[in-house]
């Protein structure tokens, strides 16, 4: 999983390692689907509801919608955040961090295949060790596939509307070099900061990039590029054990 050799990360793990992952379905019993997902020390609770119907934008257009609710619990964080709901409105982080995992979603979804049916995915962040918007949309599809596979055994849909699996992981640019899923201190201090949400097609569905002080190279990039696709296997292999026991009863 790892190469070999020491390493300069705070961590101990090594630059191509991925923190310990795993994916618990069930967690939310009333919902139609749901998992706990923990890498590392950041554990998210996702949440999959379904609604039959769809914003006014999308009535009588024979297709449904996917979308995203993320939100912080107060003591998720080293120190106390005040609850979004008592200030009366949303962060800017938070409505660009639930939009990311609704069009991540989307993005992996035939819509039209998913019919008039609105499903929100509720991504409840209950310890924050960094990366908590890849944790959510890697257990978020994990949720949604509990959800449709729901549907297809009831007999409201047909077949399955997903299209590829897909998964979020961060690689940054730290004094260890290019590095693999960032956790709160190496985010914290990295040079270079990136999120990749990939599918299991090998497609790109979003890239977002900071560089903290100095511009990274095009070759830096590609070292980060690498490392994301490798920890996405690793994601997609987890995904496919969480939904295998879910579904199958198989040991995770």
């Amino acid at each position: 999983m790892s190469s070999s050799g020491s390493s300069s990360r705070p961590s101990g793990r090594q630059a191509d390692e991925n923190r310990v992952v795993s994916i618990e379905p069930g967690f939310a019993r009333h919902a139609e689907g749901s998992v706990l997902i923990r890498v590392g020390g950041t554990e998210v609770l996702c949440a999959a509801s379904i609604e039959n119907r769809v914003p006014p934008f999308l009535r009588g257009q024979g297709q449904g919608w996917i979308t995203a609710e993320y939100g912080m619990l107060p003591r998720a964080t080293h120190t106390r955040g005040n609850r979004e709901a008592a200030k009366g409105k949303q962060s800017g982080r938070t409505q660009e961090i639930q939009r990311l995992i609704g069009r991540a979603l989307r993005a992996c979804v035939d819509l039209r295949a998913l019919g008039e049916m609105t499903i929100t995915l509720d991504c409840d962040v209950l310890n924050a060790d960094g990366g908590t918007r890849c944790a959510a949309i890697t257990g978020a599809w994990v949720a949604l596939a509990i959800a449709l596979d729901k549907q297809i055994k009831a007999g409201v849909l047909k077949r399955s509307p997903l299209r590829a699996q897909v998964a979020a992981v961060s690689c940054g640019l730290t004094d260890a070099g290019p590095v693999l899923d960032l956790d709160y201190i190496e985010d914290s201090s990295a040079q270079a900061d990136t999120n990749f949400v990939l599918t299991s097609e090998g497609g790109i569905v979003e890239i977002q990039g900071t560089a903290e002080d100095a511009p990274f190279s095009e070759s830096e990039f590609n070292a980060l590029m690498a490392l994301a696709k490798l920890g996405t296997a690793r994601l997609f292999d987890a995904q496919r054990a969480a939904l295998d026991s879910a579904i199958h009863g198989k040991a995770a």
